[in-house]
Formats: C-alpha cells, structure tokens, sequence
C-alpha cells in the first residue's frame, strides 16, 4: 500500500489557509501539491476539523 505523504491534520490545515484567504497557486506551489490534489482535498476533507 502506497505510504501517505500528509496527514489529514496537514490536509485540512492546507484548506484552511485558502479559507484565510491565500491563492490556490500559492497554497499548491509552498506544499508542493498539484491544483488537481488541492481540490481533490478540498473535495473530501472540505468541511471537517482537525481533530
């Protein structure tokens, strides 16, 4: 099984920075994620908290 590279805490820490306002190409190029992740997450993990 392929090993996860980020947490579901950095997910959704991730997706609050765009909530806080920062671009997604911003957000994508300092984590080192595509757009097409970024919104895959988003997708997923849109409404949850860290827990």
């Amino acid at each position: 099984m392929k090993r996860k590279r980020f947490t579901e805490e950095q997910i959704i820490g991730v997706l609050k920075e765009s909530e806080a306002g920062a671009k997604t190409d911003d957000i994508c190029r300092r984590h080192g994620i595509s757009s097409a992740t970024f919104y895959s997450w988003r997708k997923k993990y849109g409404g949850m908290e860290a827990g």
